[in-house]
Protein backbone atom coordinates (compact mmCIF):
# COMPACT_ATOMS: atom_id res chain seq x y z
CA UNK A 1 0.00 0.00 0.00
CA UNK A 2 1.94 3.05 -1.19
CA UNK A 3 1.29 6.14 0.55
CA UNK A 4 2.30 10.07 -1.02
CA UNK A 5 4.71 12.18 0.57
CA UNK A 6 1.79 14.24 2.83
CA UNK A 7 4.00 17.66 2.15
CA UNK A 8 2.32 17.44 -1.39
CA UNK A 9 -1.00 17.56 0.16
CA UNK A 10 -1.11 20.69 2.09
CA UNK A 11 -2.56 24.21 0.99
CA UNK A 12 -1.78 28.01 2.11
CA UNK A 13 -3.68 27.52 5.09
CA UNK A 14 -2.64 23.78 6.48
CA UNK A 15 1.33 24.89 5.78
CA UNK A 16 0.28 27.90 8.28
CA UNK A 17 -1.42 25.87 10.48
CA UNK A 18 1.28 23.27 10.67
CA UNK A 19 4.32 25.85 10.87
CA UNK A 20 2.63 27.30 14.09
CA UNK A 21 1.85 23.86 15.36
CA UNK A 22 5.83 23.00 15.17
CA UNK A 23 7.31 26.46 16.39
CA UNK A 24 4.64 25.21 19.47
CA UNK A 25 6.11 21.43 19.51
CA UNK A 26 9.68 22.91 19.96
CA UNK A 27 9.15 25.50 22.69
CA UNK A 28 7.33 22.98 24.58
CA UNK A 29 10.30 20.45 23.83
CA UNK A 30 12.74 23.29 24.93
CA UNK A 31 10.79 23.84 28.40
CA UNK A 32 9.99 20.00 29.44
CA UNK A 33 13.70 18.05 29.02
CA UNK A 34 12.73 15.64 32.34
CA UNK A 35 9.01 14.30 33.13
CA UNK A 36 9.24 16.70 36.02
CA UNK A 37 9.17 19.63 33.87
CA UNK A 38 6.68 18.10 31.19
CA UNK A 39 4.23 17.64 34.29
CA UNK A 40 4.91 21.15 35.32
CA UNK A 41 4.18 22.49 31.32
CA UNK A 42 1.65 20.49 30.98
CA UNK A 43 -0.45 21.39 34.48
CA UNK A 44 0.26 24.89 33.39
CA UNK A 45 -1.51 24.76 30.17
CA UNK A 46 -4.41 22.74 31.24
CA UNK A 47 -4.97 25.90 33.83
CA UNK A 48 -4.85 28.10 31.61
CA UNK A 49 -7.39 26.27 29.21
CA UNK A 50 -9.86 25.80 32.14
CA UNK A 51 -8.92 22.23 33.95
CA UNK A 52 -9.23 22.00 37.41
CA UNK A 53 -7.00 20.26 39.67
CA UNK A 54 -9.38 16.83 40.95
CA UNK A 55 -8.89 18.09 44.64
CA UNK A 56 -10.95 20.53 43.87
CA UNK A 57 -14.23 18.10 43.73
CA UNK A 58 -12.89 15.81 46.14
CA UNK A 59 -13.39 18.40 48.61
CA UNK A 60 -16.92 19.66 46.79
CA UNK A 61 -15.86 23.06 45.82
CA UNK A 62 -16.74 22.06 42.48
CA UNK A 63 -19.58 19.93 40.58
CA UNK A 64 -18.30 17.43 38.07
CA UNK A 65 -20.97 17.97 34.86
CA UNK A 66 -20.37 17.57 30.74
CA UNK A 67 -17.90 19.40 29.64
CA UNK A 68 -16.24 19.65 33.18
CA UNK A 69 -12.20 19.66 32.86
CA UNK A 70 -10.57 17.84 35.71
CA UNK A 71 -6.91 17.09 36.09
CA UNK A 72 -4.84 14.97 38.29
CA UNK A 73 -0.90 14.06 39.30
CA UNK A 74 0.74 11.83 40.39
CA UNK A 75 4.18 12.57 42.66
CA UNK A 76 4.68 15.14 40.06
CA UNK A 77 6.07 12.67 37.56
CA UNK A 78 2.46 12.07 35.71
CA UNK A 79 -0.46 13.62 34.69
CA UNK A 80 -4.21 12.97 33.61
CA UNK A 81 -6.43 15.06 31.81
CA UNK A 82 -9.88 14.78 31.70
CA UNK A 83 -12.86 15.59 29.33
CA UNK A 84 -16.02 14.51 31.08
CA UNK A 85 -18.60 13.93 28.26
CA UNK A 86 -22.22 13.58 28.64
CA UNK A 87 -22.72 10.08 28.73
CA UNK A 88 -21.20 8.23 32.43
CA UNK A 89 -17.78 7.63 32.29
CA UNK A 90 -18.62 3.67 33.07
CA UNK A 91 -19.75 3.83 29.46
CA UNK A 92 -15.88 3.86 28.56
CA UNK A 93 -13.22 6.63 27.83
CA UNK A 94 -11.83 7.51 24.61
CA UNK A 95 -7.50 7.69 26.38
CA UNK A 96 -4.45 8.99 24.76
CA UNK A 97 -1.63 8.12 26.35
CA UNK A 98 1.63 8.68 26.27
CA UNK A 99 4.94 8.20 28.49
CA UNK A 100 6.87 11.59 29.00
CA UNK A 101 10.54 10.01 30.68
CA UNK A 102 13.13 9.90 27.73
CA UNK A 103 16.79 7.59 27.36
CA UNK A 104 19.13 9.96 29.58
CA UNK A 105 21.98 9.40 31.97
CA UNK A 106 21.70 10.01 35.84
CA UNK A 107 23.12 11.58 38.98
CA UNK A 108 23.91 8.73 41.57
CA UNK A 109 23.05 9.13 45.18
CA UNK A 110 26.81 9.66 46.38
CA UNK A 111 27.81 11.19 43.33
CA UNK A 112 30.60 14.02 43.12
CA UNK A 113 34.61 12.83 43.58
CA UNK A 114 37.39 14.14 42.51
CA UNK A 115 40.20 12.45 40.45
CA UNK A 116 44.03 13.84 38.93
CA UNK A 117 42.61 17.32 39.32
CA UNK A 118 39.12 17.05 37.83
CA UNK A 119 35.83 17.12 39.44
CA UNK A 120 33.39 14.71 38.52
CA UNK A 121 29.67 13.41 38.80
CA UNK A 122 29.35 9.56 39.14
CA UNK A 123 25.94 8.58 37.13
CA UNK A 124 24.22 5.77 36.01
CA UNK A 125 22.40 5.62 32.81
CA UNK A 126 18.19 5.33 32.42
CA UNK A 127 16.87 3.11 29.63
CA UNK A 128 18.36 1.98 26.37
CA UNK A 129 20.98 4.23 25.22
CA UNK A 130 24.31 3.77 22.70
CA UNK A 131 26.51 4.76 25.12
CA UNK A 132 29.30 6.19 22.87
CA UNK A 133 26.59 8.81 21.50
CA UNK A 134 26.83 10.43 24.93
CA UNK A 135 30.66 11.65 25.35
CA UNK A 136 32.20 14.79 23.99
CA UNK A 137 28.42 16.33 23.69
CA UNK A 138 27.46 19.77 25.42
CA UNK A 139 25.19 18.12 28.57
CA UNK A 140 23.12 20.04 31.14
CA UNK A 141 22.18 19.27 34.60
CA UNK A 142 18.07 19.14 35.37
CA UNK A 143 16.08 18.00 38.24
CA UNK A 144 15.43 18.93 42.31
CA UNK A 145 16.86 18.40 45.34
CA UNK A 146 14.66 17.19 48.09
CA UNK A 147 16.32 19.45 51.29
CA UNK A 148 15.56 17.89 55.00
CA UNK A 149 13.25 20.39 55.72
CA UNK A 150 10.47 19.62 53.12
CA UNK A 151 11.27 22.50 50.64
CA UNK A 152 12.77 21.52 46.68
CA UNK A 153 15.48 23.50 45.16
CA UNK A 154 14.84 23.18 41.14
CA UNK A 155 17.92 22.80 39.40
CA UNK A 156 18.39 23.72 35.26
CA UNK A 157 22.09 24.44 34.12
CA UNK A 158 23.37 24.37 30.66
CA UNK A 159 20.69 25.40 28.54
CA UNK A 160 21.14 29.47 28.93
CA UNK A 161 23.85 31.41 26.96
CA UNK A 162 25.82 32.17 29.63
CA UNK A 163 25.72 29.52 31.50
CA UNK A 164 28.34 26.23 31.78
CA UNK A 165 27.72 23.23 30.11
CA UNK A 166 29.52 19.89 30.99
CA UNK A 167 30.80 16.62 29.06
CA UNK A 168 31.69 13.27 29.62
CA UNK A 169 35.09 12.86 27.94
CA UNK A 170 36.54 10.19 25.61
CA UNK A 171 39.89 8.67 24.52
CA UNK A 172 41.55 10.53 22.07
CA UNK A 173 41.63 8.63 18.37
CA UNK A 174 45.49 9.08 18.63
CA UNK A 175 45.58 6.48 21.78
CA UNK A 176 42.29 4.07 21.05
CA UNK A 177 43.71 1.74 18.95
CA UNK A 178 42.67 -0.76 21.47
CA UNK A 179 39.06 0.95 22.01
CA UNK A 180 38.62 0.93 18.71
CA UNK A 181 38.63 -2.82 18.17
CA UNK A 182 36.27 -2.89 21.15
CA UNK A 183 32.70 -4.15 20.01
CA UNK A 184 30.15 -0.92 20.36
CA UNK A 185 28.96 -1.99 23.44
CA UNK A 186 31.68 -1.64 25.29
CA UNK A 187 33.67 0.95 23.61
CA UNK A 188 32.15 2.85 26.58
CA UNK A 189 31.78 1.49 29.90
CA UNK A 190 28.62 2.46 31.79
CA UNK A 191 30.59 3.82 34.59
CA UNK A 192 32.75 5.66 32.61
CA UNK A 193 29.45 7.93 31.73
CA UNK A 194 30.74 10.30 34.77
CA UNK A 195 30.37 13.79 34.06
CA UNK A 196 33.20 16.25 33.99
CA UNK A 197 32.03 19.30 36.57
CA UNK A 198 35.06 21.60 36.90
CA UNK A 199 38.86 22.09 37.62
CA UNK A 200 40.05 24.74 39.31
CA UNK A 201 40.89 24.47 42.91
CA UNK A 202 38.92 26.38 45.87
CA UNK A 203 41.01 29.72 46.92
CA UNK A 204 43.15 29.11 50.00
CA UNK A 205 42.12 31.97 51.56
CA UNK A 206 38.52 30.46 51.51
CA UNK A 207 39.36 27.38 53.08
CA UNK A 208 42.81 26.17 53.49
CA UNK A 209 42.12 22.70 54.70
CA UNK A 210 40.25 21.63 51.70
CA UNK A 211 42.96 23.39 49.21
CA UNK A 212 45.30 20.82 50.42
CA UNK A 213 43.55 17.75 49.79
CA UNK A 214 40.48 17.52 46.95
CA UNK A 215 40.20 21.37 46.18
CA UNK A 216 38.95 20.81 42.76
CA UNK A 217 35.94 19.11 44.96
CA UNK A 218 35.88 21.69 47.26
CA UNK A 219 35.45 24.44 44.95
CA UNK A 220 32.29 22.73 43.17
CA UNK A 221 30.73 22.13 46.74
CA UNK A 222 31.57 26.03 47.47
CA UNK A 223 29.69 27.14 44.06
CA UNK A 224 26.76 24.97 44.51
CA UNK A 225 26.30 25.88 47.96
CA UNK A 226 26.68 29.33 47.19
CA UNK A 227 24.13 29.64 44.44
CA UNK A 228 21.72 26.96 45.29
CA UNK A 229 21.64 25.80 48.86
CA UNK A 230 23.04 22.64 48.33
CA UNK A 231 25.55 20.26 50.58
CA UNK A 232 27.52 17.21 49.50
CA UNK A 233 24.62 15.52 51.44
CA UNK A 234 21.50 16.87 49.74
CA UNK A 235 23.02 14.46 46.70
CA UNK A 236 21.38 11.66 48.54
CA UNK A 237 17.88 13.28 48.60
CA UNK A 238 18.40 14.18 44.54
CA UNK A 239 16.42 13.85 41.37
CA UNK A 240 19.12 15.02 38.42
CA UNK A 241 19.23 13.99 34.94
CA UNK A 242 21.89 14.43 32.32
CA UNK A 243 20.35 15.49 28.87
CA UNK A 244 21.84 17.19 26.13
CA UNK A 245 22.01 21.60 26.45
CA UNK A 246 20.40 23.22 24.04
CA UNK A 247 17.31 23.88 22.05
CA UNK A 248 15.42 21.91 19.59
CA UNK A 249 16.68 22.97 16.11
CA UNK A 250 14.99 23.13 12.57
CA UNK A 251 16.40 20.39 10.70
CA UNK A 252 17.71 20.62 6.46
CA UNK A 253 17.77 23.44 4.32
CA UNK A 254 14.29 23.24 3.27
CA UNK A 255 13.36 23.28 7.34
CA UNK A 256 11.14 20.25 6.85
CA UNK A 257 12.37 18.37 9.89
CA UNK A 258 12.92 18.65 13.84
CA UNK A 259 16.23 17.99 15.45
CA UNK A 260 15.88 17.47 19.68
CA UNK A 261 16.47 15.60 22.43
CA UNK A 262 13.59 13.85 24.25
CA UNK A 263 11.65 13.12 20.78
CA UNK A 264 10.72 9.93 22.23
CA UNK A 265 8.04 10.15 23.95
CA UNK A 266 7.22 13.69 24.02
CA UNK A 267 6.39 14.14 20.27
CA UNK A 268 3.51 12.09 21.15
CA UNK A 269 2.89 13.16 24.70
CA UNK A 270 2.81 17.26 23.21
CA UNK A 271 0.72 16.33 20.25
CA UNK A 272 -1.58 14.60 22.48
CA UNK A 273 -1.74 17.54 24.62
CA UNK A 274 -2.46 19.74 21.63
CA UNK A 275 -5.47 17.82 20.55
CA UNK A 276 -7.08 17.64 23.90
CA UNK A 277 -7.01 21.13 25.11
CA UNK A 278 -8.98 21.26 21.84
CA UNK A 279 -11.30 19.05 22.35
CA UNK A 280 -15.26 20.45 22.88
CA UNK A 281 -17.70 19.09 24.44
CA UNK A 282 -19.02 15.38 23.18
CA UNK A 283 -21.25 12.71 24.21
CA UNK A 284 -18.43 10.89 25.18
CA UNK A 285 -15.35 11.46 27.98
CA UNK A 286 -11.63 12.03 26.56
CA UNK A 287 -8.61 11.26 28.36
CA UNK A 288 -5.31 12.35 28.09
CA UNK A 289 -2.58 9.70 29.99
CA UNK A 290 1.15 10.97 30.18
CA UNK A 291 3.25 8.43 32.13
CA UNK A 292 6.76 8.14 33.72
CA UNK A 293 9.00 4.92 33.92
CA UNK A 294 7.78 3.73 30.35
CA UNK A 295 11.79 3.28 29.02
CA UNK A 296 12.45 0.86 32.53
CA UNK A 297 9.25 -0.92 32.41
CA UNK A 298 6.84 1.36 33.18
CA UNK A 299 7.92 0.09 36.61
CA UNK A 300 7.18 2.44 40.29
CA UNK A 301 4.39 4.43 41.38
CA UNK A 302 4.56 6.66 38.08
CA UNK A 303 4.78 4.25 35.57
CA UNK A 304 1.93 2.26 33.96
CA UNK A 305 1.80 -0.55 36.16
CA UNK A 306 1.12 1.22 39.26
CA UNK A 307 -2.64 1.79 39.87
CA UNK A 308 -2.47 5.83 40.02
CA UNK A 309 -4.83 5.63 36.35
CA UNK A 310 -7.50 2.89 37.43
CA UNK A 311 -7.84 4.78 41.37
CA UNK A 312 -8.41 8.22 39.52
CA UNK A 313 -11.10 6.77 37.50
CA UNK A 314 -12.24 5.09 40.68
CA UNK A 315 -12.61 8.52 42.10
CA UNK A 316 -14.31 10.66 39.11
CA UNK A 317 -17.02 7.09 39.11
CA UNK A 318 -17.48 7.87 42.92
CA UNK A 319 -17.92 11.29 42.35
CA UNK A 320 -20.46 11.12 39.30
CA UNK A 321 -22.24 7.53 39.73
CA UNK A 322 -21.26 6.17 43.04
CA UNK A 323 -18.84 3.96 44.70
CA UNK A 324 -18.82 1.00 42.63
CA UNK A 325 -15.98 -1.19 41.62
CA UNK A 326 -17.48 -3.17 39.08
CA UNK A 327 -18.66 0.32 36.95
CA UNK A 328 -14.85 1.15 37.22
CA UNK A 329 -14.23 -1.94 35.74
CA UNK A 330 -16.79 -1.65 32.72
CA UNK A 331 -15.21 2.27 32.40
CA UNK A 332 -11.66 0.62 31.61
CA UNK A 333 -12.89 -2.43 29.41
CA UNK A 334 -15.25 -0.06 27.95
CA UNK A 335 -12.64 2.27 26.74
CA UNK A 336 -10.53 2.71 23.85
CA UNK A 337 -6.94 3.93 23.57
CA UNK A 338 -4.24 5.28 21.49
CA UNK A 339 -0.92 4.12 22.77
CA UNK A 340 1.09 6.90 21.74
CA UNK A 341 4.69 5.81 20.96
CA UNK A 342 6.80 6.92 18.08
CA UNK A 343 7.68 4.27 15.82
CA UNK A 344 10.89 3.92 13.63
CA UNK A 345 11.76 5.53 10.75
CA UNK A 346 13.13 3.73 7.70
CA UNK A 347 16.54 5.18 6.99
CA UNK A 348 17.85 4.19 4.06
CA UNK A 349 21.31 4.23 5.26
CA UNK A 350 20.74 1.25 7.74
CA UNK A 351 17.80 -0.49 4.95
CA UNK A 352 19.52 -3.78 6.59
CA UNK A 353 17.30 -3.84 9.54
CA UNK A 354 13.88 -2.92 8.11
CA UNK A 355 11.16 -4.81 6.00
CA UNK A 356 10.19 -2.11 3.84
CA UNK A 357 6.72 -2.98 3.24
CA UNK A 358 5.82 -3.00 6.76
CA UNK A 359 8.20 -0.08 7.78
CA UNK A 360 7.02 3.68 9.05
CA UNK A 361 8.39 6.50 7.21
CA UNK A 362 8.65 9.84 7.24
CA UNK A 363 6.21 12.07 6.07
CA UNK A 364 3.83 9.65 5.50
CA UNK A 365 1.77 10.53 8.75
CA UNK A 366 0.50 8.62 11.71
CA UNK A 367 1.93 5.53 11.97
CA UNK A 368 -0.03 2.81 13.80
CA UNK A 369 1.62 -0.61 14.98
CA UNK A 370 -0.78 -3.62 15.63
CA UNK A 371 2.04 -5.14 17.29
CA UNK A 372 5.36 -4.25 18.91
CA UNK A 373 7.38 -6.96 21.07
CA UNK A 374 10.14 -8.80 19.85
CA UNK A 375 10.75 -11.55 17.58
CA UNK A 376 7.76 -13.30 18.09
CA UNK A 377 5.44 -11.16 19.11
CA UNK A 378 6.72 -11.33 22.84
CA UNK A 379 5.98 -8.91 25.37
CA UNK A 380 3.32 -6.95 22.87
CA UNK A 381 -0.13 -5.69 22.47
CA UNK A 382 -1.70 -7.59 19.33
CA UNK A 383 -4.92 -5.24 18.31
CA UNK A 384 -7.89 -6.83 17.03
CA UNK A 385 -8.43 -6.38 13.42
CA UNK A 386 -11.91 -4.88 13.95
CA UNK A 387 -10.41 -2.34 16.29
CA UNK A 388 -7.66 -1.87 13.01
CA UNK A 389 -11.03 -1.16 10.48
CA UNK A 390 -12.43 1.22 12.80
CA UNK A 391 -9.33 3.24 13.24
CA UNK A 392 -9.00 2.99 9.40
CA UNK A 393 -12.17 4.59 8.80
CA UNK A 394 -11.81 7.34 11.70
CA UNK A 395 -8.49 8.37 9.95
CA UNK A 396 -10.19 8.63 6.99
CA UNK A 397 -13.25 10.77 7.86
CA UNK A 398 -11.27 13.24 9.30
CA UNK A 399 -8.98 13.29 5.97
CA UNK A 400 -5.58 12.10 8.08
CA UNK A 401 -2.61 10.72 6.25
CA UNK A 402 -1.91 7.89 8.29
CA UNK A 403 0.46 4.27 7.53
CA UNK A 404 0.56 0.95 9.43
CA UNK A 405 4.35 0.01 10.33
CA UNK A 406 6.25 -2.47 12.30
CA UNK A 407 9.55 -2.24 14.01
CA UNK A 408 12.27 -3.49 11.85
CA UNK A 409 12.80 -7.13 10.47
CA UNK A 410 11.23 -10.10 12.59
CA UNK A 411 14.07 -11.61 14.06
CA UNK A 412 16.61 -8.38 14.29
CA UNK A 413 14.96 -6.48 17.62
CA UNK A 414 11.65 -5.15 18.74
CA UNK A 415 10.19 -2.60 21.32
CA UNK A 416 7.63 -2.33 23.82
CA UNK A 417 4.98 0.79 24.72
CA UNK A 418 2.37 0.66 27.46
CA UNK A 419 -0.35 -0.71 25.44
CA UNK A 420 -0.36 -4.16 26.56
CA UNK A 421 -0.78 -2.89 30.39
CA UNK A 422 -3.81 -0.91 29.23
CA UNK A 423 -5.03 -4.31 27.49
CA UNK A 424 -5.09 -5.95 30.48
CA UNK A 425 -8.25 -4.17 31.59
CA UNK A 426 -10.12 -5.46 28.27
CA UNK A 427 -9.77 -2.10 26.33
CA UNK A 428 -9.45 -2.14 22.93
CA UNK A 429 -6.20 -0.79 22.80
CA UNK A 430 -3.18 0.08 19.42
CA UNK A 431 0.47 1.51 19.34
CA UNK A 432 0.13 4.86 17.53
CA UNK A 433 2.40 7.42 16.66
CA UNK A 434 4.74 9.44 14.81
CA UNK A 435 7.99 8.33 12.96
CA UNK A 436 11.43 8.86 14.26
CA UNK A 437 15.35 8.31 13.28
CA UNK A 438 18.08 8.65 15.86
CA UNK A 439 15.53 6.94 18.20
CA UNK A 440 16.84 6.55 21.87
CA UNK A 441 19.88 9.33 20.70
CA UNK A 442 20.90 12.52 21.90
CA UNK A 443 19.30 13.99 19.30
CA UNK A 444 16.02 12.30 17.23
CA UNK A 445 14.64 13.17 13.93
CA UNK A 446 11.30 13.84 12.95
CA UNK A 447 9.05 15.23 10.29
CA UNK A 448 6.93 18.55 10.76
CA UNK A 449 4.33 17.20 8.35
CA UNK A 450 3.85 14.10 10.54
CA UNK A 451 3.63 15.98 13.63
CA UNK A 452 0.59 17.71 12.45
CA UNK A 453 -0.99 14.47 11.46
CA UNK A 454 -0.76 13.32 14.92
CA UNK A 455 -2.32 16.38 16.11
CA UNK A 456 -5.18 16.03 13.91
CA UNK A 457 -5.34 12.21 14.34
CA UNK A 458 -5.19 12.29 17.76
CA UNK A 459 -8.07 15.17 18.06
CA UNK A 460 -9.76 12.85 15.46
CA UNK A 461 -9.54 10.13 17.97
CA UNK A 462 -10.61 11.78 20.86
CA UNK A 463 -13.72 12.47 18.99
CA UNK A 464 -14.93 9.15 17.63
CA UNK A 465 -18.10 7.40 19.05
CA UNK A 466 -19.45 11.07 20.20
CA UNK A 467 -22.98 11.21 17.86
CA UNK A 468 -22.63 15.24 18.14
CA UNK A 469 -19.57 15.10 16.98
CA UNK A 470 -19.88 13.33 13.82
CA UNK A 471 -23.54 14.77 12.50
Amino acid sequence: MKKENIWMTYDEKENDELHNTCELYKSWLDRAKTERECVDLVTELAKEAGYHELGEYLEGRREIKAGEKIYVTCMKKCIALFRMGEKPISEGMNILGAHIDSPRIDVKQNPVYENEGFAYLDTHYYGGIKKYQWVTQPLALHGVVAMKDGHCVNISIGEKADEPVFVITDLLVHLASQQMDKKAGEVIEGEKLDLLIGNCPIDKDEDLQEAEKEAVKANVLSILEKSYGISEEDFASAELEIVPAGKARDLGLDRSMILAYGQDDRICAFTSVMAMLNVKNSSRSACCLLVDKEEIGSVGATGMHSRFFENMVAELIALTEGESDLKVRRALAGSKMLSSDVSAAYDPLFADVFEKRSAAFLTKGLAFNKFTGSRGKSGSNDANAEYLGEIRRMMEEAGVAYQFAELGKVDVGGGGTIAYIMANYGMDVIDSGVAVLNMHAPYEVSSKSDIYQAVKGYEAFLKWGCECERL
